[in-house]
């Protein structure tokens, strides 16, 4: 997955992750500077993803190392999803992106990738 994200993460795309021993392990294997930030451990919310992201108006690409639930949450979230309880598996990429269209907001799923499928 690593190597996957690195052939496809623009140059200057920020990499946030999780306190965690096991998240920042995962930022590692990227080979990419990388900011652990502490608003993304364990018991995250969706509010805190989406300020530390900065999210939709943050410059350019952003990708988050963090947990489950609250990555589930936030892509659901994101998606305009009634149910709250989606499932990210661990190593899974889920990118989104945010565009405004005749001055409407729209999120849009480019594509999820899990490590099983590459």
């Amino acid at each position: 997955m690593a190597s996957w994200l690195d052939r496809h993460l623009p140059d200057g795309a920020k990499v946030l992750v999780s306190p965690a021993l096991r998240a920042e392990q995962t930022a590692m294997a990227l080979g990419r500077k990388y900011k652990i930030k502490p608003e993304l451990a364990v018991e995250a919310s969706v509010a805190q993803l989406l300020e530390v992201a900065q999210w939709p108006n943050a410059k350019g690409a952003v990708l988050i190392v963090g947990h489950q639930p609250v990555l589930g949450q936030t892509v659901a979230h994101l998606l305009g999803i009634e149910s709250q309880d989606w499932t990210v598996r661990k190593g899974a990429v889920w990118w989104l992106r945010y565009r405004e269209r005749d001055a409407l907001p729209k999120t849009f799923l480019v594509t999820v990738q899990s490590p099983e499928i590459l």
